[in-house]
């Protein structure tokens, strides 16, 4: 790596031309380093990436519609103006570029290719990278000093700030945190004055970040703070919270940022300016919470994201059993200061489903908060909390939505004989009916309802309806956005599902879950570049998590890239999922062992549970009798998996046997188009 002079950074979409600036540049003598070729097998793949930008002399850009598009490219420029390389865009459309991206390139030197045609620009640009590479780097001015004299460009293309003349301009030094969700440092570079676009025409140079623009009545609530002196009452601040949170979030004319997201700065010194551009929101809502034992104090107040200026606060006192109304009034007041225009009764959406009883709100926040860690026994213990609520207050539609969730989660997750699993799925569609039958228009009753026919009934029909009217109740809720995208791709909606998982994504930028669903949705769908680029995301958001290679492991194996689906998945090998990807994997790089031993360790751990990836693994081993007979045991036991059937790419070889097609027409998936 640190022999390569040249990084060269792309969109999937232009791998052709990608391939081609790096020939051209090579045949020259010029090393260049381009991924996936030159990430080594069991690489980090985001890492192999920022070495090789901080190795290299200069960054080649092939800069296009889908480059501007691309958050992965956005941040390697950003990584390269960063460590000061020069940045040598090769245009090859007209496609306007993102302000962020034209940040980055302000300083940059550019070729037309999308003009002059490739015959003409690879020689121009060849010739370029030649000039540069052979410049002595540039001396840093002293504190204070004159910044060097760039030199002028050559052969069609020049550096930013130097007219065609080759007069000098003066410098102006731009320094500022930029925010990135891959990399975080901090930027310092030199904005020259003046370029001109590919048309040739001067182009004004920005002097400063790009403009925050962000959605009109769009809103972040960040996590109260605890002013009750006991830790212990924590989860009553964040449990407030995101009943403030949803509260607004049922404001048709409001865009409000997902919990996730949003309680990530939980404990951080970030400024609000900060907050607003991660999370593309124009107003962040804060405050405290002072508990005692009747009473509550809340002081809550409204900031805009991009100047810091206060727009409203608020302090109130209210009995606990007056909370659902509070939310009512600070939801108003926080819709009125952003003059927003509301089309529906506040009061009777807020609150809707919920409770007047504070013990039963006691109760429900103490299971949101142990719902949280996700294990079997915080599970069980949100199940008897929200059925506490339900014993304080009989009607709390919310308090059975939830507790059926998290009896859905528990069965499909934890629980280990099937009468039991069956047991648990009744009683969640006992509770979830019983929401919807007292508060029809609650999107939680409905979603719960479908979680049951989905994960436990295998009825996909029903479910199909039940999650249509949830959306059609909660179209922003990001949750709903994610399972909902990934459920309706695996009905053949593929459009539809991709476009919903990608909206919780925009709602619920940080939260790793969004992105894994919008994953799983694009690797269903077929579409691995795109699977591997969100891929790319995950690793900046957690890259310890095992649950996020697989999918990327088996795009790799879908797009005949064994070596990088084989490394991908060894990262975090004792996830099933991984060892799956790996029992596949190992078998086409005819490792024939130990493909039969990853296929191994996940019977010897997950028994008959796992049928359906039996399956999956004895498909694309071509041994199809083998595949079916797994198929027919997964639909005896009812297993979850077979959600997936329709699209699964693994399952691709079965798609003619008539024995499969009989599974698929018992599963009786929704006919919708896509």
């Amino acid at each position: 790596m640190a022999m390569a002079q040249v990084f060269i950074s792309y969109a999937s979409q232009d791998q052709a031309v990608a391939d081609a600036v790096c020939r051209a540049l090579e045949q020259a003598g010029i090393a260049c380093w381009i991924a996936p070729r030159d990430v080594v097998p069991g690489e980090s793949y985001s890492g192999a990436i920022v070495r090789a930008i901080d190795a290299a002399t200069v960054a080649v850009l092939v800069l296009s519609g889908s480059a501007a598009a691309s958050p992965h490219v956005l941040r390697e420029v950003e990584r390269a103006t960063a460590r000061r390389h020069p940045v040598v865009s090769f245009r090859i459309d007209f496609a306007s570029m993102t302000p962020d991206l034209e940040y980055f390139l302000n300083t940059s030197q550019w070729l037309d290719a999308a003009t002059q045609g490739m015959e003409r620009a690879l020689p121009q640009l060849t010739a370029g990278v030649q000039r540069i590479l052979a410049e002595p780097p540039p001396a840093p001015s002293a504190p204070g000093g004159e910044a060097p004299t760039p030199v002028t460009g050559l052969l069609g293309f020049r550096r930013a700030g130097v007219p065609a003349g080759g007069a000098r301009h003066g410098v102006l030094i731009a320094m500022g945190a930029l925010i990135g969700i891959a990399l975080g440092y901090i930027a310092v570079d030199q904005i020259w004055h003046s370029k001109r676009d590919a048309a040739g025409k001067p182009v004004t140079a920005l002097s400063a970040a790009p403009s925050f623009n962000p959605p009109a009545h769009s809103i972040a609530v960040l996590p109260f703070v605890n002013m009750s002196g006991d830790k212990e009452q924590e989860y009553f601040s964040d449990g407030l919270t995101e009943e403030m949170l949803n509260s607004l979030a049922r404001i048709s004319e409001l865009q409000v940022a997902a919990r996730t997201s949003a309680f990530s700065f939980k404990g951080k010194d970030a400024n609000i300016g900060t907050i607003g551009r991660e999370l593309n929101v124009g107003a962040v809502l804060e405050g405290s919470v002072r508990r005692s034992a009747q009473t509550v104090r809340i002081t809550a107040q409204l900031i805009n994201a991009a100047t810091g200026f206060h727009i409203w606060s608020q302090t109130y006192d209210r009995d606990l059993g007056d909370v659902l109304a509070l939310q009512t009034e600070i939801a108003n007041s926080v819709a009125s200061a952003l003059k927003v225009t509301l089309l529906e009764d506040v009061a009777a959406t807020i609150e809707l489903g919920g409770t007047h009883n504070a013990a039963a709100f006691d109760a429900y926040l103490r299971g949101s908060k142990a719902v949280l860690k996700h294990d079997a026994q915080s599970l069980q213990t949100a199940i008897a909390m929200y059925g506490e609520a339900i014993r304080q207050d009989p009607n709390y539609a919310l308090a059975f939505a939830h507790r059926s969730f998290t009896r859905s989660s528990f069965a499909e997750e934890f629980e280990s004989g099937r009468s039991a699993q069956i047991a648990d799925f009744d009683g969640a569609q006992a509770d979830a009916r019983r929401a919807i039958s007292l508060a029809p228009g609650l999107s939680e009753g409905h979603r719960a309802l479908a979680a049951v026919f989905d994960t436990g009934a295998l009825d996909f029909a029903q479910a199909s309806e039940e999650y249509d009217r949830a959306m059609a109740l909660a179209p922003g809720n990001a949750d709903l956005l994610g399972f909902y995208g990934r459920f309706a791709v695996y009905m053949g909606r593929t459009e539809a599902g991709i476009a919903a998982a990608r909206h919780a994504v925009v709602v619920d930028p940080l939260n790793p879950r969004s992105h894994r669903n919008l994953l799983q949705a694009l690797y269903a769908a077929h579409r691995y570049e795109e699977t591997l680029t969100v891929y790319q995301d995950l690793l900046v958001l957690n890259r310890d998590d095992p649950r996020i290679y697989g999918y990327p492991g088996l795009a790799h194996y879908a797009l005949g890239h064994f070596e990088n689906a084989r490394a991908t998945c060894e990262i975090k090998p004792d996830y099933w999922l991984n060892r799956l990807c790996l029992a596949v994997t190992y078998d086409k790089l005819g490792r024939h062992l130990d493909s039969q031993a990853a296929l191994a360790k996940i019977q010897a751990s997950l028994g008959d549970a796992a049928a359906y990836q039996y399956a999956e693994i004895y498909a694309q081993w071509g041994d199809a009798a083998k595949a079916l007979e797994c198929l027919g045991t997964a639909l005896r036991l009812r297993d979850s998996g077979l959600e997936g059937l329709k699209t699964d790419p693994l399952l691709d070889p079965l798609r003619r046997e008539p024995r499969y097609q009989a599974i698929e027409r018992a599963l009786k998936f929704p006919t919708q188009g896509t």
